[in-house]
């Protein structure tokens, strides 16, 4: 088997330590490198005078750079500072991985210097398992964390000074994240955390037939995703009359993506329309779940036949 190698990224107060000590627990995973601790030895490598941005920190490196004023706004100058700040320690984590893999020992990483599209990890998926997440927190959620770290550990002070900075590096994140495949997790509790990580790196799928209405689309997505923290990849609409079937890719692991989905089609009565018409083409919809493991499938399966929302061939 290969080894895994996983990198967990996020900016600074989302609970990416944690998560990540939980993820190594369950996958018995003894190799946890924080990238803080690259930074430090790169530190001592690369001094001050030639690399200013890399003795600041993330959220204050935009501080360092030239030119500051050739940027349009203070989202980009700060993104900039961020980039500028990570390029340093990116090389060495590439050596660790690349080391990771010749020992053949599976490595979570975890640090707001992994950035998706700067981390090159296609010449590392021939030899090891690779997975790839980036954490992300509602504003409120974020703010909370940055507060309780500051009252219990007398730390985190002066990131909550630079908050607006680490919400923008937040935000930074996850657009690249769109941009590169990278999957986004919701940062709640760590035990949800690192159960939508685990469903996607086991990631037992299965493709099931079903005959909901419109109106009950959110009690399936209830089921699926809340209640057993599964995720929705892919619709398959086999239309009558059709050879070739109507699929749509969706990679859908939050209730709250849901939620908003059925808020916007309840909200516009044309598409609703245009879904239900589609729906009375179709007598079911193949829709491919996936979860920890086969015991959550069938557990899903069960639910969705108690509801009568399975379809069963015959």
């Amino acid at each position: 088997m290969k080894p895994y190698v996983i990198l967990i990224g996020s900016a600074s107060g989302i609970g990416k330590s944690t998560v990540a000590a939980e993820l190594a627990k369950s996958l018995n995973i003894k190799h946890l490198i924080e990238t803080d601790f690259i930074r430090e030895v790169v530190r001592g490598i690369i001094g001050n005078d030639y690399a200013p941005a890399l003795h600041s920190s993330s959220y204050n490196a935009y501080k360092t750079l030239r030119n500051q004023r050739n940027y349009e706004t203070y989202d980009e100058l700060i993104s900039a500072g961020f980039e500028e700040h990570a390029s340093f320690v990116l090389p060495a984590i590439e050596k660790v991985i690349t080391r990771a893999i010749k020992d053949h020992d599976d490595l979570i990483i975890e640090g707001v210097h992994l950035i998706p599209g700067m981390v090159n990890l296609d010449k590392f998926k021939d030899n090891a398992s690779i997975h790839f997440f980036i954490l992300s927190s509602d504003e409120e959620s974020h703010k909370n964390r940055f507060v309780k770290r500051a009252m219990e550990i007398r730390r985190g002070g002066k990131q909550l000074d630079y908050f607006k900075e680490n919400r923008i590096i937040h935000d930074y994140l996850i657009k690249q994240a769109d941009k590169n495949n990278v999957k986004v997790i919701k940062s709640k509790d760590t035990d949800t955390t690192v159960q939508k990580m685990l469903s996607e790196i086991n990631e037992s799928c299965e493709v099931i037939n079903l005959r909901n209405t419109v109106d009950e689309l959110y009690d399936v997505a209830k089921i699926i995703i809340k209640n057993n923290n599964g995720t929705i990849k892919c619709i398959t609409y086999p239309i009558k009359g059709f050879k070739e079937p109507l699929i749509r890719k969706i990679n859908v692991s939050e209730v709250k993506e849901y939620e908003k989905f059925i808020e916007n089609l309840n909200k516009d009565k044309n598409k609703k329309r245009d879904l239900e018409n589609l729906y009375n083409l179709t007598e079911y919809r193949k829709t491919k779940i996936c979860a920890i493991n086969k015991e959550t499938i069938d557990k899903i399966k069960t639910e969705l036949d108690e509801k009568g929302y399975l379809y069963k061939e015959i």
